[in-house]
């Protein structure tokens, strides 16, 4: 330690799964401590306000470590953190430390100055699906309460205006409970159907129901899985009781469970492709009051659902299901709606989060959501190495276009320059903003995934008939 005396002691944290990372100012005197003990002060119980008043971690970094935390511990159904998850290996340069170990200190650099740095990952590849979801979700809910509050008076406020909003926030009847639903679907339905926001900002491959609403709040949306998650998080905490409801182009009922269970146990995906299909789309069920009501807030070209009585029995429960007509991108599909045991959608839902290698690219390419979908626009990046690539990739899409009737744009560089990117940016000038800021990350992972040296331009369709 002798080298390292005089320099500012960093702690770093990675998390393995979601590759978030932060780092937080140690106190000297913490440098001796086994990494049992530097996670219990820095990561279970850390002092965020007086970290962040002493400029020992930044806003981001704070931001970041609470999420991790969350992660790390496995906490009970009053939200209160035990120990770290079974399976979890806290590692230092790829080597698994051993209980008791006091890490080495190394050299980095932050900026312009040279730090001591002891960087440690947390592997949580073998944690299993062990997440508590009713302790996990009151802890975050409580990490940011006023805010989330605050979204759903907005909802109920806009369609009700703020003397009843007060009113129907008491939650005394049956009717004001199904007015909040109701209202709260609305926005969240409202908000951009769009995966650009894993490419900017955080950029989170897969965002939880209480980072989707704060994603939200800032003026982004989600695809339909995290929408939904978004919904039933801010209703579980108001005590709405809902479950998960399984959709696609399948209808058979009921669902092969078991088929879909070994799915998530092994990831082997390259031959399931039939049974993957009854979970493109998920939606709610909510019972309320004594009544069945199924709610699709998603978006992306679904219609908001919001039925109850005989019309939740025609999509459910009947043999012969009533689909839903759906355009994601560029094709009509009917979507069948299933119940299902709900550890298959929780257990899905977990996986998304790192678990399934590149999930973000999957959802934007091989998905084919693209970046966002509205009524009006489908954007998409096109990725390629050289010209006549994309040339080729060019041809597709106009072929593509032209068989359903819809005009489309394919810009070589990364650009909304067309006449119909213009008026897309007029129409959507957040959305706009945030594509024209996904070039550097998207190109990034794309050539992690898939080999150095790609381009990327943008594809414009109208869907405007």
């Amino acid at each position: 330690m002798t080298a390292t005396n005089n320099l500012n002691v960093i702690l770093q944290l990675t998390d393995s799964v979601m590759t978030r990372a932060c780092a937080v100012r140690l106190n000297h005197d913490d440098v001796s401590m086994p990494w049992e003990s530097l996670l219990e002060r820095y990561l279970k119980y850390p002092p965020f306000e007086e970290l962040l008043q002493e400029q020992r971690i930044t806003s981001d970094s704070s931001r970041i470590l609470s999420a991790i935390q969350d992660l790390a511990y496995v906490s009970d159904d009053d939200g209160l953190l035990h120990d770290l998850f079974p399976g979890t290996i806290v590692k230092q340069g790829g080597r698994a430390l051993a209980t008791g170990t006091v890490p080495e200190v190394g050299l980095g650099r932050a900026g312009e100055l040279e730090v001591a740095v002891i960087d440690l990952e947390l592997d949580r590849w073998n944690v299993g699906y062990s997440r508590n979801l009713v302790g996990f979700k009151k802890r975050r809910w409580a990490k940011d309460e006023q805010a989330y509050r605050e979204f759903i008076r907005s909802a109920v406020e806009r369609d009700h205006g703020s003397s009843d909003a007060d009113s129907i926030l008491e939650l005394d009847s049956a009717q004001d409970r199904l007015t909040l639903l109701r209202s709260l679907a609305t926005r969240i339905w409202e908000a951009d159907f769009e995966s650009y926001s894993r490419f900017t900002g955080q950029r989170l491959i897969f965002k939880s129901g209480d980072e989707t609403v704060q994603n939200m709040i800032a003026g982004g949306g989600g695809i339909c899985s995290e929408k939904v998650q978004a919904l039933k998080f801010l209703t579980d905490n108001l005590g709405y009781e809902s479950e998960y409801l399984l959709a696609g182009p399948n209808a058979r009922n009921p669902l092969p469970e078991e088929r879909l269970r070994n799915l998530l146990a092994t990831f082997e995906f390259d031959y399931s492709k039939r049974y993957m299909r009854y979970w493109e789309h998920l939606a709610l069920l909510y019972h309320l009051d004594g009544s069945d009501i199924v709610v699709d807030a998603t978006n992306g070209n679904i219609p908001l659902l919001f039925l109850a009585g005989a019309e939740v029995d025609k999509m459910l429960n009947r043999k012969e299901k009533t689909p839903v007509s759906v355009r994601m991108s560029l094709n009509e599909e009917s979507f069948y709606y299933h119940r299902v045991s709900q550890d298959i959608p929780e257990n899905l839902l977990f996986a998304l989060e790192g678990w399934i290698p590149e999930v973000d690219l999957i959802q934007v390419f091989e998905n084919e959501l693209g970046l966002f979908i509205s009524e009006g626009f489908f954007i998409t990046p096109i990725v390629y190495k050289n010209q006549q690539e994309f040339l080729d990739l060019r041809k597709q899409y106009i072929n593509a276009c032209g068989k359903v009737g819809f005009d489309c744009a394919i810009a070589e560089e990364w650009d909304l320059e067309s006449e119909i990117g213009q008026m897309f940016a007029k129409e959507h000038p957040f959305a706009s903003r945030q594509i024209m800021e996904c070039e550097e990350h998207l190109l990034f992972r794309y050539n992690e995934s898939e080999g150095q040296d790609h381009k990327a331009g943008i594809v414009v369709v109208s869907l405007k008939q």
